[in-house]
This record gives structure tokens, C-alpha cells and sequence, in this order.
């Protein structure tokens, strides 16, 4: 059924003109500004296409971008979904299996997270080197799944070396500070316990977040080579612990997001 239901949802996005994207971007919370930078020639809402999972967030607001950027031809999800909606990984991910039918090469994600490591600031940038899947799931675990490539997917480099290196010397070239951690996917939409922070710590996460390793691993699954960039909007340090902002960590996402814009337009401008 779901490769019905992808063959549709393709087909409508490509009758709408969206011809060949290189590039899928998915953009994580309070993250929208690169939609400004993009020569946009198609804007086309979720709940037009069919099968699509609708954003409930109301900070994501379900857009897919179609346009140029850095001369590369883009597919932008502005809005991603997750867990905590209600939706299962099938649907979480479904996104990133149209966009590889849509014929991505490449596809770059972005997400706001709390830093566990306390070296670490909010405001600052994370390159993601590995993950923690901690949502309790898998989004490979389906009946058909061996219809969409190998079953038993390799992990041991989920992230790919190439863009990362990229990332990191064009991060140096910009006098960005970009550090590069584990990333630990939990199913919220509670916020950590003190205890929760602790256990995090002690599994090696650099920072926690409710999204992105579904996508990543379903992008593996794919072969699709993938990037991810965690801007860190809010310290974990179980001993000083304060009462989580909503409004202050779309807030402090917003004023670093110029940071990552700088690393991905200038990672596609050089693939």
C-alpha cells in the first residue's frame, strides 16, 4: 500500500512542476529563514498532497519549497512531523521516501536541541557525527520494507564523511564554531527530567532532541548521503536546571539560524 500511496503523492508534486530537486533540505523548529535565500518557484501545502502526514505544531507550518538555491535545484520541507503528533515512523519519514522518488541526490536536515554536553552554549551550532535512536521504533519496521532496499541497513557511518568534512571546513572558513557531537532522538513532547539529563550524559549524547534520526535512518535505507545540523537552543545542566521557553528557544533558533544557513548554502553550492 505505501508504494501506491508514494507513486500518487509523487506524481501530484510532479504535476505541479517540480521537476528533478538534487537536494532535499529539511528545516527543524524556528527554522525557516532559508526559505528566504531560495529563488522559489513552487510553494505547495501538505494538505494538498495527497497521502501526506499534515503538521499539528503550530511553529511548523507545512510547506514544501521548491526553487534554487546556490544554483542547485531544491526541495525544502518547511515543517517536518514527529512522534509526539500522534503519527507513527512510516509516516514520520514519509517525506524523505518522496523526495528520494522526487530524485534527490543529497538531503540536509536541520533541528533544535538541547545541549547536554555543558561545554557546549546555547546559540551554537552542532554537527551531528552519530546518533541514539531512543523513540522506541524503527521506521524500517514494516512488512514490505525489502521493496525499498536492504532490509538489515548498516549503521556505522549514518552520517556521511564527505559532507561533514565540508561542512566543517566551510565552517572554519566562516569563523562559525561548530561542534560535532551525538545526538540523542527521544519521543517527547515533555521536556527532560534532571534524572533524564543525567542518563543522556551517561549514554554519550551531546545533545537531545524529537526528531531527525527517523529520517536519517530511512535516508540510509535509501542510499541517499545525509547531513544534519543541530542548533543548540538551550542548556541541559541537571544541577541548574530552569523552566523551559518555548517562545525563548524559537528565539534563540532564529538568531543562530544564519549560522547554518551560511554552512548549507555554501555545502550546495560546492556538490
Amino acid at each position: 500500500m505505501i508504494k501506491e500511496h508514494l507513486e500518487e503523492s509523487i506524481a501530484f508534486i510532479k504535476s505541479k512542476g517540480v521537476e528533478t530537486p538534487e537536494i532535499g533540505i529539511v528545516l527543524g523548529t524556528g527554522l525557516g529563514q532559508l526559505v528566504d535565500e531560495i529563488d522559489i518557484e513552487k510553494i505547495i501545502h501538505y494538505n494538498n498532497i495527497p497521502y501526506f502526514p499534515l503538521a499539528t505544531v503550530e511553529f511548523h507550518t507545512g510547506k514544501l519549497i521548491y526553487g534554487t538555491l546556490s544554483g542547485k535545484k531544491v526541495i525544502v520541507m518547511q515543517g517536518r512531523f514527529h512522534l509526539y503528533e500522534g503519527y507513527d515512523l512510516v509516516d514520520v519519514t514519509y517525506p524523505i521516501r518522496v523526495m528520494h522518488g522526487l530524485g534527490i541526490k543529497t538531503l540536509l536536515v536541520s533541528n533544535a536541541s538541547g545541549a547536554i554536553n555543558l561545554n557546549y552554549n546555547k546559540g551554537e551550532l552542532m554537527l551531528i557525527d552519530d546518533h541514539l535512536n531512543l523513540q522506541g521504533g524503527s521506521p524500517l519496521a514494516f512488512k514490505n520494507v525489502g521493496e525499498f532496499g536492504e532490509r538489515f541497513v548498516d549503521m556505522s557511518q549514518p552520517y556521511d564523511k564527505t559532507l561533514n568534512n565540508k561542512l566543517k571546513q566551510i565552517a572554519k572558513q566562516n569563523d562559525v564554531a561548530l561542534h560535532e557531537g551525538v545526538y540523542a532522538s527521544v519521543v517527547g513532547p515533555q521536556l527532560e527530567t534532571r534524572a533524564e539529563y543525567r542518563m543522556l550524559k551517561i549514554l554519550g549524547a551531546d545533545a537531545v532532541g524529537m526528531s531527525t534520526v527517523p529520517e536519517v535512518i530511512v535516508a540510509n535505507h535509501l542510499n541517499i548521503p545525509v547531513a544534519a545540523v543541530s542548533v543548540l537552543t538551550d542548556e541541559c545542566d541537571p544541577d541548574n536546571l530552569a523552566p523551559i521557553s518555548v517562545p525563548e528557544i524559537i528565539e534563540i533558533a532564529g538568531r543562530a539560524e544564519p549560522k547554518m544557513i551560511t554552512l548549507f548554502k555554501e555545502l550546495i553550492q560546492q556538490l
